[in-house]
């Protein structure tokens, strides 16, 4: 895919903190918390590109020339479960972001296709930039499926952030959607036979949550 559209996060902390998820003997409260300061960290990048505008602010001292973010609004659109966890930590940064949240998981006996089982969008979402959050992008059938209802809602500025992501599914999300920038924390090797990344972080749901 084009080095333009994927954005690998390889800031020190984003590093040091996905070595730390990735370890299977940490624990699930501890993940959750390491998911939320990577997503916060990684969020930062991902929205290094919003327009600023000058303002002047009275200082206890001074008239200061300041710059404040012109106008853009932001949503958060994790996909269930997984997702979960990195828009706690997106909101951290951006607390007045709207969420909304898509339900999918990926039908095996249906040809590894999606089947959606919950989809509620903010109802201003064409008015913002949108960013989906999933702890992983595998196979990309997922994300793919997100983008796809984000758009058919009239958002036109999508972008896709997850902990780990492997060819296969980037390259499925950039064939499908060219215009979607991808920020990830690591790109894996690939897919093992049952479309887990390796070497991955295992199930990032159950982890996340501890149900398993």
């Amino acid at each position: 895919m084009e080095n333009n559209k994927l954005h690998i996060c390889d800031h020190p902390l984003v590093q040091h903190k996905i070595s730390l998820v990735r370890d299977k003997n940490t624990g699930s409260k501890e993940f959750r918390e390491l998911v939320s300061e990577i997503s916060m960290l990684m969020c930062y990048e991902a929205t290094r590109d919003l327009p600023l505008k000058s303002v002047q602010i009275q200082t206890p001292l001074a008239i200061a020339d300041s710059n404040v973010i012109s106008g853009r609004k932001l949503a958060f659109v994790p996909i269930l479960r997984a997702g979960l966890g990195m828009a706690e930590g997106a909101v951290k940064l951006v607390p007045a972001a709207k969420i909304g949240h898509i339900g999918i998981f990926r039908d095996k006996a249906n040809g590894n296709t999606a089947s959606e089982y919950y989809c509620k969008l903010p109802f201003d979402i064409a008015e913002r930039d949108v960013i989906i959050t999933d702890l992983m992008l595998a196979t990309g059938v997922s994300a793919v499926h997100a983008v796809k209802k984000v758009k058919e809602s009239g958002a036109r500025s999508i972008k896709f952030m997850c902990l780990i992501a492997c060819p296969e599914g980037a390259n499925a999300l950039h064939s499908a959607y060219p215009d979607v920038d991808i920020y990830c924390g690591a790109m894996d090797e690939g897919l093992n036979d049952d479309l887990y990344i390796v070497p991955g972080i295992g199930d990032g749901g159950d982890r996340l949550f501890g149900t398993k």
